[in-house]
């Protein structure tokens, strides 16, 4: 799927590290490792494959009532996806079941929820071409195609989470296609209105923002990380100004600073950026970094692929009030089925769960975090449904 990526312009300035300074900077970000903690762990849904979906990549929201809402790449009643509700008794709702056609199909990511309940999201597949679309699903059920998108300059494979401003415009992601062939940043007014508002190029700006959701700070400026691109081809964390300008704050190597960036990053209040890398580090499975507004990198953590930490943590992280990171690893723990971890402030990583297959497999997702402390997300795989070889995919929580 990838290619020899092009040149583009538009860049203001290029961010990068050399090897001396990353190994400097892993002395003071390398982090011990302790064994999961006693904490409560939960199924709260085994998905079948059949009606009520399969494959749950996404990552969670959770309402003011404690209802769960994401989204599933295949199953509901024409195999193209769905997008469900959970209750807090742990009853499954499909709230819309995709058909493939020009209301979109196999959505990767999850959604957002607007005040009066409505739920907005993108498709990998399906829309006037086939190559995805911008929804929205109403409270009843009623499904919208806001944009589909062509395939041309406007990008193509949205498998990009969005983002809504208090105006209502949705940000967004498009993984491949655009003016350089390696993805876009675009807008959608309320009105439906369409702007392209930025095209990768790939180096040096970066390339391929997959599976990953913008922030967007009280100025408009927009920030994000590309899979690939940037001048190693290992990805980028950049910040797209109002003038359609890109600045480079961070340029991978793809030694041990990381390589692959998928998964949604955070920002502290300092304007400090936090994410993961799905490869390299001195392991070779991935990292967890913090990038300053000035483009100075520190390793977090550095996973080994054991069973004490984890491998490959594709979904990104959470930040709490007190400076800890939580966030998953696709594999990796006793069992190489993914964990669940913990990254103190102070850099020690504790495993919250390892996976073993019946309480799922294989985590794509994310976390999103309640009131009380307590974790909610998604396994790819596993779980006690019959209908997919492997397991249909579960939705858990733990309890701290």
């Amino acid at each position: 799927m990838r290619k020899t990526l092009p040149q583009s312009g538009s860049i203001i300035h290029l961010g990068t590290i050399s090897a001396l300074a990353v190994a400097v900077m892993l002395v003071f970000g390398v982090a011990a490792s302790r064994p999961a903690q006693a904490v409560t762990f939960k199924t709260l849904y085994d998905f079948t494959g059949a009606s009520d979906g399969g494959y749950p990549y996404t990552s969670l929201i959770r309402d003011s009532t404690g209802n769960l809402y994401g989204t599933t790449y295949t199953g509901g009643a024409s195999g193209n996806g769905t997008v469900f509700k959970l209750s807090k008794t742990g009853k499954e709702t499909v709230v819309y079941s995709f058909t493939g056609g020009a209301d979109g199909g196999s959505p990767l990511v999850g959604v957002i929820r607007d005040a009066a309940g409505n739920l907005y999201g993108t498709t990998e597949l399906g829309g006037s071409i086939g190559v995805g679309t911008v929804y929205k699903v109403s409270k009843g059920g009623k499904e919208t195609v806001l944009y589909s998108f062509t395939g041309g300059t406007d990008g193509c494979y949205p498998v990009g989470g969005l983002l809504r401003d208090s105006a209502g415009n949705l940000y967004g992601t498009a993984e491949e296609c655009g003016p350089f062939g390696v993805g876009t940043i675009f807008k959608l007014s309320k009105s439906g209105t369409f702007t392209l508002l930025y095209g990768f190029g790939g180096a040096p700006d970066g390339a391929y923002p997959a599976f990953t959701t913008l922030l967007r700070d009280k100025t408009g400026t927009i920030y994000g990380v590309t899979e690939e691109g940037g001048v190693d081809n290992s990805g980028t964390v950049y910040e797209l100004h109002k003038n359609g300008k890109v600045k480079v704050l961070y340029s991978f190597t793809g030694g041990i600073d990381g390589c692959d960036i998928f998964g949604n990053p955070i920002m502290d209040k300092a304007g400090n950026f936090y994410g993961t890398a799905n490869a390299c580090g001195s392991g070779h499975v991935g990292i967890v970094w913090k990038v300053s507004r000035t483009g100075k990198e520190t390793i977090l953590h550095t996973f080994q692929g054991g069973s004490s930490d984890g491998a490959e943590p594709v979904g990104g992280v959470l930040l709490d009030a007190k400076g800890n990171l939580y966030g998953t690893t696709y594999q990796g723990g006793s069992a190489n089925l993914g964990t669940v971890y913990e990254l103190s402030k102070k850099g020690t990583l504790t495993l919250l769960h390892t996976f073993s297959g019946p309480d799922g497999d294989y985590l794509y997702s994310g976390v999103i975090q309640d009131s009380t402390g307590s974790l909610y997300g998604t396994s790819l795989y596993g779980g006690s449904g019959q209908g997919c070889r492997n397991g249909c995919g579960t939705v858990w929580k733990i309890t701290k």
